[in-house]
């Protein structure tokens, strides 16, 4: 059960944004008990990073509460097909997309394959991510700054545009920030610095869209079992993740997934600009 702590082995990965299947113990995407309730029936999703951790959580709550979803990734292939699995066994239609979410023509491309796939796009998350530990700020490179705005805040930009051309009344964006927007961080400042731009685009948009009636909300997980720990950290850092929570342990993908749910929902109807904080008890500004 996600609620018992589960020992976590010293592990790393070499590669970004992770491989979910190289994970031990794997993350849990879904409760057994969690019930869906055609709080998505009909609808049709588009989620980036959609291939593993909280993305793949996503994706297979959405298709639980009836929506067709369309995934985007970067090049875990082996990981996005188990993901489209998942989605298939719920009964809903899945599409699989892979590229970078860095550039703007493919972001582009994406939401046209999405659209004409799906049939319509009514709820967009902008969840993908990357992240480097650097505890020296002189050692953050220009390329490495560049890279991670390009992927957590630009791609955003980028996405969402595209998306707009197709979302109408009652549509829903949900993008995923973090426990670092508010806190900061002393080892991963660039990422922070983008959930921190997340936060803000998420608040500056809302109220743009408020008068088309496009929801815009967002996420802002803590310490959460994904991917990107075992490939950011090494293996002391992976192996103490989390139990510097309150709740003295990191959560699970399952455990932030409702949360998306209830924002992309009618349940989240009288919900925009706001941040759903999950992450195990800390207390951070709103």
């Amino acid at each position: 059960m996600a609620n018992k702590p589960k020992e976590v082995p010293a592990q790393e990965q070499d590669e970004q944004p992770g491989k979910e299947h190289e994970m031990t113990p794997q993350p849990e995407y879904i409760r057994e008990n969690y019930k869906g309730s055609d709080k998505l029936k009909g609808k049709k999703a588009l989620i980036t990073g959609g291939d593993s951790g909280i993305g793949r959580a996503v994706a297979v709550h959405f298709a639980r509460e009836g929506a067709d979803v369309a995934i985007v990734y970067l090049n875990e292939d082996k990981d996005a097909k188990d993901t489209l699995r998942l989605i298939e066994q719920e009964g809903r239609k899945g599409v699989l997309i892979s590229g970078d979410i860095g550039d703007e023509t493919f972001c582009q491309k994406a939401v046209k394959q999405a659209v004409k796939e799906l049939g319509g796009l009514d709820i967009l998350v902008n969840n993908a991510a990357e992240q480097h530990d650097q505890t020296d700020l002189r050692d953050i490179s220009k390329d490495q700054l560049q890279r991670t705005f390009q992927t957590n805040i630009f791609s955003m930009f980028y996405m969402t545009k595209a998306a707009l051309e197709h979302m109408k009344e009652g549509s829903a964006i949900v993008n995923s920030t973090s426990v670092t927007s508010y806190r900061g961080s002393d080892h991963l400042m660039d990422y922070a610095s983008t959930k921190g731009a997340i936060t803000a685009f998420t608040r500056s948009l809302s109220a743009n869209l408020a008068e088309k009636k496009i929801r815009v909300n967002a996420v802002a997980p803590g310490p959460i079992w994904t991917p990107l720990i075992p490939a950011s950290f090494d293996k002391k850092k992976v192996q103490e993740f989390g139990q510097d929570a309150p709740l003295g342990r990191p959560g699970q993908p399952s455990e932030v997934a409702p949360a998306y749910v209830l924002l992309a929902s009618e349940d989240g109807s009288y919900i925009t600009g706001q941040v759903i904080h999950v992450n195990g008890g800390e207390q951070v500004g709103s």
